[in-house]
């Protein structure tokens, strides 16, 4: 079993910052790729960003330039370091992870339970 934890959300005003965490734990072999995806209220989920093992990363347009994905392969953990932050960032941000299963050598499309972001006007 694996699982994938956020943490790291808030309440933050506009122009802050906030650094989002991603933590993978269980009967992990490897992870592949992970992203940050978000859901504003009335919104359908969206993709935030991706960063592939190797650590190359690509950005949704709304937020290039202002968020930064990273990750720790040694920790099995990513990052999601948010800048410049708008009121319309304000949704559930969730971690997603490609993970191959050390038990079934599967691969797995994990997905967390999500953090708040709320950005103040």
């Amino acid at each position: 079993q694996v699982q994938v934890v956020e943490s790291g959300g808030g309440l933050v005003r506009a122009g802050g910052s906030l650094r989002l965490s991603c933590a993978a734990s269980g009967s992990i072999f490897s992870i592949n790729s992970m992203a940050w995806y978000r859901q504003a209220p009335g919104n359908e989920r969206e993709l935030v960003g991706h960063i592939t093992p190797g650590g190359s990363s690509n950005y949704a347009d709304s937020v290039k330039g202002r968020f930064t994905i990273s990750r720790d392969n040694a920790k099995n953990t990513m990052y999601l370091q948010m800048n410049s932050l708008k009121p319309d960032d304000t949704a559930v941000y969730y971690c997603n992870a490609y993970i191959r299963d050390s038990s079934t050598f599967r691969y797995r499309s994990t997905w967390g339970q999500g953090t708040q972001v709320t950005v103040s006007s």
